[in-house]
C-alpha cells in the first residue's frame, strides 16, 4: 500500500513534464541503502537472533510510516522529504529481509519447504492485492496521508506475531548448530560473496531476478498509464497496481499443490521469466484497461512461479549458517534490479515516451533470459535434490550434492565451535 502511495504522492508534487524522472528517482533512493547495507545485513541475520532483528526492524518501519503520515498532514510540498523517508525505510528493510527469509527454513522440516515457500508467497501476494487496491480507494476518497497511517498501524500486527513466536525453531538442515551461525565480521561477509559466486545455480537465479526486474519494471510508470494513456484515475490505478498480485495469488494457490509434482524446476523457472517479459511487451502496447489488467496479472503469475523456484533452489542449495549472507547478497539483485529498473524506465519514458520504455524493457527481459539459460546448463537441467523414494539419484544430482558439500566445507568453512 505504501509503495503505491509514494508513487502517487510523488506524481502529484511535480509538474507533468518532470513526472517520469521523478517517479524513476523513487527507485534510485531506495537502491542506495540496499547497496550500502546488504552485506552487513546478511551477516547480522547469520550472527544474531533473527526474530530479535525483525522486532527492531518492524518497529522502526512503523515509526517511519508514521512520519510520512505526519509530514503529509502538515501540508508537505517537497518531494525530497518523501525521498528521504523512503530511503530510510529501505535501509531498515535491508536488515529485515535476510532475517525474515532465512527464518522460514528453520521453522519447517526440509521436505515441507517447497510448500512452505508457496504458502508464504500466498500470504505476501494476498496482502499485495488488498494493499494497493485499498490504497487507491483511500487516495480517491480521503488523501494519501491515510495510506501511511494504515501502513504504520499494520506493523503492530507483525510485531505481535513475532512476540507470539517463541524462539526461532530448530533447524532441520544438516550442519546448522547454533554455534555455527557465524560471526559479525568482514571476513564472514566475504565468505558469503565467495559462496554465491562459486555456485552456478544460485548465481544464475540471482541474475535472472536482476535482469527480469531491471528491464520490466513497469510498475513505476503505472501512474502515467493510468492518468494519460488509460484515463482511469486513482481508483483504476489502484486496481492496475494490484493486478500483478492478483495473478500471483491465484498462481500461488495452484503451486501449493503442484510444486512437488514439478520435476524440471530449472526449465519451468526459465520459461516463467520468458513469459514475464512477453506479457510486459503486450502491456506496453495495450490501450485497453482490461487487456492491461490481464497482462499485469500474467506478469504476477509468471513472477510467482519463478519466485517460488528461485527461492527453493537457493534455500535447498545453501547451508543454514550461510543463508542470511546469501540472502544479503541476493538483495542487491532482487531489490537493485527493480529500483534501477524504475530509474531506467523513467529515463527512457522521459526521452522516448512510456510505451517505448515498457516495450523495450520487455524485449530486454526476453533476451537476457535466453542468454542466462544458454550460459548455465546447470539451471536448465536442475530438478532439485529431493529424489523420489526408491529411485537412485541421477549422476547430475549426485554431482550437484558433492559440489555443494565441497563448497560448504572448503570455500566457506563455518567457524569452529568454541572450546568446551
Amino acid at each position: 500500500m505504501q509503495a503505491a502511495g509514494i508513487l502517487w504522492h510523488v506524481s502529484l508534487l511535480v509538474p507533468p513534464e518532470r513526472r517520469p524522472l521523478a517517479l524513476g528517482l523513487v527507485g534510485l533512493v531506495r537502491l542506495g541503502p540496499v547497496l550500502a547495507f546488504s552485506m552487513i545485513s546478511g551477516v547480522a541475520a547469520d550472527a544474531l537472533n533473527r526474530r530479535a532483528v525483525m522486532l527492531v526492524t518492524q518497529s522502526l518501519m512503523a515509526v517511519l510510516a508514521g512520519l510520512l503520515a505526519l509530514t503529509t498532514f502538515h501540508g508537505l510540498q517537497s518531494v525530497w522529504t518523501i525521498y528521504a523517508l523512503a530511503a530510510c525505510a529501505s535501509a531498515v528493510g535491508t536488515f529485515d529481509v535476510p532475517a525474515r527469509q532465512s527464518l522460514v527454513p528453520t521453522l519447517v522440516p526440509r521436505e515441507h519447504l517447497p510448500n512452505a515457500i508457496s504458502l508464504n508467497t500466498i500470504a505476501m501476494q494476498t496482502a499485495s492485492v488488498v494493499g494497493p487496491a485499498l490504497g487507491g480507494l483511500i487516495i480517491a476518497h480521503v488523501n494519501v496521508g491515510w495510506v501511511y497511517v494504515v501502513n504504520s498501524i499494520s506493523f503492530l500486527f507483525v510485531i505481535a506475531a513475532l512476540v507470539m513466536m517463541k524462539g526461532q525453531g530448530k533447524s532441520h538442515i544438516e550442519g546448522t548448530a547454533g554455534n555455527n551461525r557465524g560471526n559479525f565480521t568482514f571476513a564472514a561477509a566475504l565468505d558469503g560473496l565467495r559462496f554465491v559466486f562459486r555456485a552456478p545455480l544460485i548465481r544464475s537465479t540471482m541474475l535472472l531476478d536482476f535482469f527480469a526486474t531491471f528491464f520490466s519494471s513497469a510498475t513505476a510508470l503505472l501512474p502515467i498509464f493510468a492518468q494519460d494513456v488509460l484515463h482511469v484515475g486513482a481508483r483504476g490505478y489502484g486496481w492496475l497496481f494490484a493486478a500483478p498480485a492478483a495473478g500471483a495469488v491465484l498462481t500461488s494457490a495452484v503451486m501449493v499443490r503442484a510444486v512437488d509434482a514439478i520435476t524440471h524446476r530449472g526449465r519451468v523457472l526459465v520459461w516463467a521469466v520468458f513469459v514475464y517479459g512477453l506479457a510486459t511487451i503486450v502491456f506496453g502496447l495495450s490501450k485497453s484497461f482490461w487487456l492491461t489488467f490481464l497482462c499485469l496479472a500474467i506478469t504476477g503469475a509468471a513472477d510467482t512461479i519463478s519466485m517460488i523456484f528461485r527461492n527453493l533452489i537457493r534455500q535447498l542449495e545453501t547451508p543454514d549458517y550461510m543463508r542470511g549472507r546469501m540472502i544479503g547478497v541476493n538483495m542487491v539483485f532482487f531489490q537493485g534490479g527493480p529500483q534501477l529498473g524504475e530509474l531506467e524506465a523513467g529515463l527512457v519514458a522521459n526521452w522516448l515516451g512510456p510505451v517505448i520504455s515498457v516495450v523495450t524493457g520487455g524485449l530486454g527481459c526476453v533476451l537476457a533470459t535466453g542468454w542466462i539459460a544458454a550460459r548455465t546448463p546447470e539451471l536448465r537441467h536442475y530438478k532439485g535434490d529431493i529424489t523420489p523414494p526408491g529411485e537412485t539419484p541421477t549422476p547430475y544430482e549426485q554431482a550437484r550434492k558433492e559440489d555443494v558439500k565441497a563448497a560448504a566445507l572448503q570455500d566457506v568453512q563455518p567457524p569452529a565451535a568454541p572450546p568446551s
